[in-house]
């Protein structure tokens, strides 16, 4: 299940609400819980393209597939869009597109505003971070990691970072040690952190796992 951890929004978008209905579809992909570090901003879908395509989901019966998410971020994003073309190194920009593509589950569109949106503000750690959860659902552990790795050196402790790098070691790495320190360090920086709960149920798993499988590496 993902906790996105940002701004509240003013009002759900589109995309965003077709999205709610296929949450289970991520939380498979990534067998736990994943942090969104970056806000949202308060955009409203009017395109008819978007509606139509969310319309005809809801009439199925079923949660939206991938070209119709493709079709409502494209719908979405093009009033950012259109302000790029004037300006097309804004961070702010960037990011807010890279943040409607990747709500859509297009990571790899997410990723190419992101790196555009880090290469104007590279020391952004929380940008960084949703770049390397997008990563890791594409199925990249080991880029995720690198990227996690390189936010902690701009934000060495940002909780939603250690969060989910922690994650990534544990599920695509089997580093159970790993995530551990990560999840503890996590804790230590910020004893009320919002997730704390299920950091601690994750933390039980991980060793429950390393008492059952001698292959798991723990402390």
């Amino acid at each position: 299940m993902i906790l996105a951890n940002q701004a509240k929004t003013k009002q759900w978008t589109v995309t965003q609400a077709m999205i709610l209905a296929a949450v289970c579809l991520v939380a498979g992909a990534a067998g736990g819980w994943e942090i969104h570090a970056s806000q949202r901003p308060d955009i409203r879908v009017s395109s008819k393209a978007a509606m139509t395509a969310a319309n005809a989901a809801n009439q199925a019966g079923q949660a939206p597939g991938a070209a119709q998410l493709k079709e409502m971020a494209d719908a979405q994003a093009a009033p950012q869009m259109d302000k790029l073309k004037s300006d097309p190194k804004n961070p702010d920009l960037l990011t807010s597109v890279g943040n409607i593509y990747y709500d859509a589950q297009q990571y790899s569109s997410a990723v190419d505003y992101y790196t555009r949106a880090l290469a104007a503000r590279p020391s952004d750690a929380s940008v960084r971070t949703d770049m390397a959860t997008a990563y890791w659902y594409m199925g990249n552990a080991d880029t995720a990691i690198a990227e996690f790795n390189k936010a902690l050196t701009y934000a060495p402790n940002n909780p939603n970072t250690l969060f989910n790098r922690g994650l990534v070691k544990w599920q695509g790495k089997r580093d159970g040690a790993g995530a551990l320190a990560d999840w503890e360090k996590l804790l230590a920086v910020d004893p009320s952190y919002e997730a704390k709960a299920k950091v601690e149920q994750m933390m039980g798993e991980v060793k429950k796992e390393a008492g059952a499988s001698p292959a798991m590496k723990t402390k």
